[in-house]
C-alpha cells in the first residue's frame, strides 16, 4: 500500500486533460470564433462540442476520491461537527470563484460594445451576483454569469452532503453504507433523470464511485471490492447506458488500482502535466472571459476567415494558459487564498465594530432625548 502523498501525478494528470477538454468543449460552443471553428474542422470540433463536457466526470470522480481520503480515510465516521468543514470548502471554492466571476462580468460589459450574439452574458444584476455567491444561481433560475459555474455549485452541495452523510452515520460500517447508498440512489434513479440536474444528488452516483475507489483501495481484497464496485455500476448502466458513468467508474477504477500499485504518487512523471493540474481550477475559472474578449475582438476587427478564426481560437487558448496561470499565482495559491480570506475576514469585522458602537451612540441620543 502506498503512503498518503501530498502529490498525486496520476490526479494531476486527469485533471489537466480534463481541464483542457472542458476548455475546448466551451471553445468549439460560444460564439462566433465556435461557429467558425466548427465549419473549419467539423468532425474534431464537432467531437470537442459533443463529448468534450463529459470531462467534468473526471473532476467529479477526482474530488469524490480526495473527499473520502480527506474527510473518512480509514472509512470513519465524521466525529466532529460538518460545519465548519463545509465552510472551509466553501471558501477554498468561493474566494477564486467570486473574483473570476467579478472578471467575466468586466469582460462581458467589454465584450458587449463589439459583439451582438448570445454567447455574452446580459448585464449582471445584484440579486444575480448574490445568488452566485451563494452558490444557488442554478436553483433559483438565475442566468450564469459565466461559463460552467453550474459545476462549482454542485461540487460545493456534493462535499456537503458527503460530509452530512458521514457525521449522520456516527459509526465506521455505517457511516460509509450512507454514502454508498446515496451514490447507488444518485446510479440508479436520480441521474437518469434529467430534472435533478440542480441537485448533488444527480451528481452523487461519480462522486461516490470516486469515494468507493478511495475505500477498496484500502482493503486487503481490493480487486474484489472493485469488481463489485463495477458490477454494479455496470448494473445501472445495462438498465439505462450512459456514456458519462462509463467514464467515471473507468476514472474511478484507474484511481483505485493507481493507489494501491503506488501509481497515484509516481505516474506520470511529466512537469507540464503536474503544473497544468496544479492550476485546472483557475483555468477552469478563467477561460470564459478570455473567450468572451476573444469573441469580441474577432467581431471589433470584422474578421470572418476561417483561418483568422483558428488563429483567434489558438490565441485565446495561449491566453487562457497565462491568465490562469497568474490568477493562480494571486488569488488562488493556499497563500495568495490565505491572505484574501484574511482581509476579507478583517473587513468584516471591522464594518461588524463599526455597526456595534453606531447602535450603541444611536441608543445614547435616544436615551438623551427620553
Amino acid at each position: 500500500m502506498s503512503k498518503v502523498s501530498n502529490r498525486m501525478p496520476l490526479i494531476d494528470a486527469l485533471k489537466a486533460v480534463a481541464a483542457l477538454l472542458v476548455l475546448l468543449n466551451h471553445f468549439s460552443s460560444y460564439g462566433p470564433l465556435a461557429a467558425a471553428a466548427r465549419e473549419t474542422l467539423p468532425g474534431l470540433f464537432g467531437w470537442f462540442f459533443e463529448y468534450g463536457r463529459m470531462a467534468v466526470q473526471v473532476f467529479l470522480v477526482i474530488a469524490g476520491f480526495l473527499a473520502a481520503r480527506g474527510l473518512s480515510s480509514q472509512g470513519q465516521a465524521l466525529a466532529v461537527s460538518p460545519l465548519p468543514l463545509i465552510w472551509k470548502r466553501y471558501l477554498r471554492l468561493a474566494v477564486p470563484y467570486l473574483a473570476a466571476i467579478g472578471l467575466a462580468i468586466i469582460a462581458a460589459a467589454v465584450a458587449d460594445q463589439w459583439l451582438d450574439d448570445e454567447v455574452v452574458p446580459a448585464r449582471a444584476t445584484f440579486t444575480q451576483w448574490l445568488a452566485h455567491a451563494f452558490l444557488l444561481h442554478s436553483l433559483l433560475g438565475f442566468d450564469a454569469l459565466s461559463a460552467g459555474v453550474w459545476y462549482i455549485a454542485i461540487d460545493f452541495q456534493l462535499f456537503a452532503l458527503m460530509a452530512v452523510l458521514l457525521w449522520a452515520g456516527r459509526r465506521n460500517i455505517v457511516a460509509p453504507a450512507l454514502v454508498l447508498l446515496t451514490a447507488l440512489a444518485s446510479l440508479f434513479w436520480f441521474n437518469r433523470d434529467a430534472s435533478w440536474d440542480n441537485w448533488a444528488i444527480y451528481f452523487f452516483g461519480s462522486y461516490g464511485l470516486g469515494a468507493a475507489a478511495w475505500w477498496a483501495s484500502n482493503r486487503r481484497q481490493m480487486s474484489a471490492w472493485l469488481g463489485v464496485i463495477a458490477t454494479i455500476t455496470i448494473a445501472a448502466l445495462i438498465i439505462d447506458f450512459r456514456l458519462r458513468i462509463g467514464l467515471a467508474l473507468a476514472v474511478a477504477l484507474l484511481l483505485g488500482f493507481g493507489r494501491r500499485t503506488g501509481l497515484l504518487e509516481q505516474w506520470p512523471n511529466a512537469k507540464p502535466l503536474a503544473f497544468l493540474g496544479q492550476i485546472s481550477y483557475s483555468l477552469f475559472l478563467v477561460h470564459f472571459p478570455v473567450l468572451l474578449l476573444a469573441n469580441g475582438l474577432y467581431a471589433r476587427f470584422g474578421l470572418e476567415s476561417h483561418a483568422s478564426a483558428m488563429l483567434g481560437l489558438v490565441l485565446a487558448w495561449t491566453a487562457s494558459l497565462i491568465a490562469a496561470t497568474l490568477f493562480y499565482r494571486w488569488v488562488e495559491s493556499p497563500a495568495a487564498s490565505q491572505r484574501i480570506t484574511t482581509a476579507i475576514s478583517g473587513l468584516a469585522a471591522g464594518l461588524l465594530q463599526l455597526a456595534q458602537r453606531a447602535g450603541r451612540l444611536a441608543r445614547r441620543a435616544v436615551l438623551g432625548r427620553a
